[in-house]
């Protein structure tokens, strides 16, 4: 059920149909059943396609980006482009390889983001975060499957924010542990604390799932579900159709969320998360202001 329940924005779409089908059908009691579970999925699905109002925050504008490289196949010269294109401070990645990590070196992603804090274990379970500004050692996250690296971002103007990369196992079917591990693994997740935190990655769950949901309640904000982009699917088999939203950036919720966005990235069965969030003002300035 983990997994079905990702469809449900399909669901939410065909729902309409079925209740039309049988209405036809002459088939009046599964028809109005029908027409009650359409208006419920579209009461639970249409509020992520409206823009929701931000905080009035007055700190600096930070643009970050998130990509899962499948396995590192991803172009690298693709990825480095869409951060030259984006003009990202900041580029998270998931199944980050040894191999992925000379490419992007060759493709001079370290031309535009200088500062690293990867974490490689051999294989596709590796993560990393790139940024144009200082980075330092985040308070780390309890041990998962694949990696989750953190970091603490230094901006120009003095401010800071604290990142974390995020990659849980997914809920993959038949086995039930799956499902636990999956469970377990998202509820290392970390509220936000004194300073801004910004989680991105490949959380392997939707709005949908409840779980998701309760690590939004920790005091986090999807970026694209406050610009109205959440229903815009990030994975699909292979990379030939989007069906699913899986890949996330969640802002502390008292950033404004200024832009968000998805980017086909070739080679990847992932698509890219772009966002764009404006940072609450510092303490000293909003003491001053009061």
């Amino acid at each position: 059920m983990a997994p079905l329940l990702s469809f449900t924005p399909q669901a939410a779409a065909v729902a309409p149909l079925a209740a039309l089908a049988l209405g036809l059908a002459r088939r009046r009691g599964p028809a109005v059943t029908a027409a009650l579970a359409a208006a419920a999925l579209a009461v639970a699905v249409r509020p992520r396609v409206a823009r929701r109002p931000q905080p009035a925050a007055s700190g600096s504008a930070l643009r970050v980006l998130t990509v899962n490289l499948f396995c590192g196949r991803a172009d690298a010269g693709a990825v480095v482009d869409l951060v030259r294109r984006t003009g990202a401070d900041v580029l998270f990645l998931q199944e980050l390889t040894d191999d992925a990590v000379s490419r992007l070196k060759k493709a001079r992603l370290g031309d535009l983001m200088p500062r690293e804090i990867i974490e490689l274990r051999g294989g596709p379970r590796g993560s990393g975060i790139y940024s144009r500004f200082p980075l330092s050692e985040g308070v780390p996250l309890a041990p998962v499957y694949a990696a989750q690296p953190t970091a603490v971002l230094e901006l120009p103007g003095g401010e800071a924010v604290e990142l974390a990369c995020v990659h849980p196992h997914p809920p993959k079917p038949p086995l039930p542990r799956g499902v636990a591990r999956w469970r377990r693994e998202l509820a290392v997740l970390p509220p936000p604390g004194e300073l801004p935190r910004v989680l991105a990655g490949d959380f392997n769950a939707t709005v949908d799932h409840a779980l998701f949901r309760e690590v939004l309640r920790l005091g986090y904000a999807d970026a694209a579900l406050q610009v109205g982009n959440g229903l815009v699917p990030t994975w699909g088999p292979a990379g030939r159709l989007a069906l699913i939203t899986i890949d996330h950036v969640l802002v502390d919720r008292r950033c404004a969320v200024l832009a968000s966005s998805v980017h086909a990235v070739p080679g990847s069965d992932h698509r890219a998360v772009y966002a764009e969030i404006r940072l609450p003002a510092p303490a000293g300035e909003a003491i001053g202001a009061y």
